[in-house]
């Protein structure tokens, strides 16, 4: 199991590539594979490029433009125009293997994975839950599906985008975007797969959110969590002033979090957000960065342009430590194990002791940092950089391997193993 699951706040739309020779064994309009990597890298890994989504494993890599992956890594759900219709099927991240392709009537895009990979969110459009603001419109379309076909298919009357499924798949959390024509903010609303009606979540109290009090947010939804357990959705939310929370509005306070953590349980279908001290959410987004414990007891949330960090308690759902470092510029990356928290900013791998919670060593890299991931038994770590993945010794930060990655945006998470 991954020490990290994190859906970056974009989407997996990715692409890959090896280094070395490259030589094409196969390519058609919705994949193609590759080989000849010079250094097998010893983990299968998600990263994003520009163009599409990838896995790169040891000497290969396989190249999906129009996909998404799998919570957990172990799978890629994927689809292609066919004619009138859209070509849709699963690739098995550990092996390469594909299931049978199935096509479903008009043109869809997958959108998110359940949280047990067996099921799809698919919309006509490519705007996405990580994406930022979708252009305006007034239904939307919805197809769920499996490998078997289609298992639902509606119409939203608004503006809706898939963002994750319940636990029992009975339900489609949304965001609801308003007003639907001209979006300028979002509320997080459950679909009943049955009734196919949207409504909304509950409180963290099992309690219906009274009428009016579903909280709206304007900001940047940095990045999300999924936890170890897949029950719970973090999600990182900056540059909120004056945002009023769903408890605010009941209790008639002014509320004023700028930045937040928003808990969705996927199981309960209930929401709760963790404010976040001061100044975190003051400054740009992408200096702030979010993993969680292995355990999934522990989230840690960073702000390295203020040198601010934060733990919460996941049970208690509170702030129970805070510290800072030294300040930093640029975007920021994390990773957390049993006993260090990593994080990347600009050409640097700082590294924290959990359990005091301060600085206990770092490291350079060739180039700016563009996400880390830790190895399934924690002793390797993989750092994106510009156009590369290179993995170290955790321990140590010694340079282990390195393989050149041309275009690279993001290194997500780990893939399935066989």
């Amino acid at each position: 199991m991954m020490a990290e699951k994190t859906i970056s706040r974009r989407t997996l739309l990715t692409a890959l590539a090896g280094t070395g020779t490259v030589a094409l064994i196969g390519c058609d309009p919705a994949g193609s594979r590759q080989a000849g990597a010079a250094t097998p890298i010893p983990d299968t890994l998600l990263v994003e490029v520009d163009g599409g989504l990838g896995v790169l494993r040891g000497g290969e890599r396989l190249t999906i433009p129009h996909a998404v992956a799998a919570p957990d890594g172990q799978a890629v759900y994927a689809t292609a125009p066919d004619g009138a219709g859209t070509a849709f099927w699963r690739i098995d991240t550990a092996t390469g293997s594909a299931s049978t392709r199935v096509t479903v009537p008009g043109q869809w895009l997958p959108q998110s994975v359940s949280a047990d990979g067996t099921q799809v969110a698919l919309t006509s459009n490519a705007a996405n839950a990580t994406n930022g603001r979708p252009d305006g419109r007034d239904v939307t379309p919805v197809l769920i599906a499996d490998v078997t076909g289609v298992r639902h298919r509606f119409e939203l009357r608004g503006n809706f985008v898939p963002e994750a499924f319940t636990t029992d798949l009975a339900g489609l959390f949304v965001l609801e975007w308003l007003p639907a024509r001209a979006p300028d903010r979002y509320r997080v609303r459950v679909v009943d797969l049955a009734t196919r009606a949207p409504g909304p979540l509950s409180t963290r109290l099992k309690t219906p959110v009274p009428p009016g009090a579903e909280e709206e947010m304007r900001g940047d939804g940095r990045q999300a969590v999924l936890a170890p357990n897949r029950t719970t959705l973090y999600t990182l939310y900056t540059h909120q002033p004056d945002h009023r929370h769903t408890r605010d509005l009941v209790s008639g306070r002014p509320g004023n979090a700028h930045a937040f953590v928003h808990t969705l349980n996927l199981v309960e279908r209930w929401a709760y957000c963790v404010d976040l001290p001061h100044p975190f959410g003051e400054a740009p987004a992408s200096g702030h960065a979010m993993a969680i414990s292995p355990a999934g007891d522990r989230l840690y949330v960073l702000d390295v342009t203020s040198g601010h960090v934060a733990e919460i308690s996941t049970e208690e759902l509170v702030v129970r430590r805070t510290a800072t470092l030294p300040p930093a510029s640029g975007a920021s990356h994390a990773a957390v194990g049993h006993d260090r928290l990593f994080v990347g900013t600009g050409t640097e791998v700082r590294t924290l002791d959990v359990e005091r919670l301060s600085a206990a060593a770092g490291w350079p890299v060739r180039e700016p940092v563009t996400g880390l991931v830790l190895s399934p038994d924690g002793r390797r770590l993989y750092v994106g950089q510009k156009n590369a993945v290179s993995w170290h010794d955790s321990a140590t930060g010694e340079q282990l391997g390195r393989v050149e990655v041309p275009g690279l945006v993001v290194l997500h998470g780990l893939a399935g193993r066989a």
